[in-house]
């Protein structure tokens, strides 16, 4: 206990003096506890330290992350109220939890063998599910399964997992019957902005092989089938809408070999794929970039299905909102796209 000695307020001076009489140092992280504990440790003899040097008392408040052995800012409030000393011991906080697994070299929290069992087990119990998709991931993902997005998780399960494990792949993933690809690509593109549940209604599709599109005949019909899709309720019938020269082989033999390289490069379905074009304005680089990360090239958001209804208003004021949002650049290329 420090002997002595009061303040006018009846407040001892020697409040922070070791008992040998050496004055007790302390580190405060610059803010506001700092302003509020130092003319406190000043006025009881205390010492701060402009960095946190070797047997100075690190002090901080309940909750933040600091490493072992750091004591609580209530007890400079403590020691001041008793005006007396108090053990530090009791003040002790806890030290900080251990440091997540180190990011993978892309810079991507890394996935640890817990979590890849506990998704091939979670994929394995929901037999039958589009893994594919993005509704069972995002249920996965809800569900907390682990700390990584949906599109991480389902990314890891596809790209790693299945082909490493042997895992079957679903019939479902590479034909779609009765609902055209572009529809149910469609279907998918409103309810992922709106958060209906309309997009349950993909992992209904029929899934027998032989009845789907093959991406030579989703690729005659990407042009006007994109635009199809995104802007349902306003569209051309069909017989009535001039035949684009993307039809012609030559395009479509690109397209073909474009949507078939990115399948087996990001191991995607046709339909996942699809849906990537309509979202980037068909644009392949977009795209590509898209399918790896989630995000755009260029860093601006994807489109959206009220995006695209807001692009149709003749409004200037909303036109501005959407270059704001998107860029004029893109914007243009949006109308473009619209227009083809």
């Amino acid at each position: 206990m420090a002997a002595g000695g009061n303040a006018p307020a009846g407040r001892s001076r020697q409040l922070f003096l070791w008992d040998d009489g050496r004055p007790m140092r302390f580190y405060v992280r610059p803010g506001l506890t700092k302003l509020r504990l130092a003319p406190l440790l000043l006025a009881g003899g205390g010492r701060l330290c402009r960095i946190q040097e070797p047997g100075a008392v690190l002090l901080a408040q309940p909750g933040e992350v600091v490493p072992g052995g750091a004591v609580s800012a209530e007890y400079v409030t403590e020691c001041v109220e008793r005006n007396q000393r108090l053990p530090l011991e009791p003040f002790r906080l806890p030290a900080a939890p251990p440091a997540p697994p180190a990011a993978s070299p892309r810079g991507r929290l890394a996935f640890t063998e817990a979590e890849d069992a506990a998704l091939l087990q979670a994929v394995r119990g929901r037999g039958g599910r589009r893994v594919g998709g993005r509704t069972l991931w995002k249920e996965l993902e809800g569900a907390g399964l682990t700390r990584h997005t949906w599109q991480a998780m389902r990314d890891r399960y596809l790209r790693h997992l299945r082909p490493l494990h042997g895992e079957p792949q679903q019939a479902e993933e590479e034909r779609v019957q009765g609902m055209g690809i572009f529809e149910a690509a469609n279907r998918e593109f409103e309810s992922d902005e709106s958060g209906s549940d309309t997009s349950d209604a993909l992992e209904q599709l029929p899934t027998q092989v032989g009845g789907g599109k093959s991406p030579r005949e989703m690729a005659a019909g990407l042009k006007t089938g994109m635009e199809d899709c995104a802007f349902p309720g306003t569209q051309l019938q069909r017989e009535d809408r001039p035949r684009s020269a993307c039809s012609s082989s030559s395009v479509v033999g690109e397209v073909v070999k474009t949507m078939r390289h990115f399948m087996e490069r990001f191991n995607m379905d046709l339909f996942t794929v699809t849906q990537a074009f309509l979202k980037n304005t068909g644009e392949v680089e977009t795209t590509s970039y898209f399918l790896q990360t989630g995000q755009r090239l260029d860093g601006y958001p994807v489109w959206s299905r009220e995006d695209d209804l807001e692009l149709q208003k003749d409004d200037e004021h909303v036109r501005s909102k959407l270059i704001a949002k998107f860029g004029a650049e893109n914007v243009a290329k949006r109308v473009a796209f619209r227009k083809s």
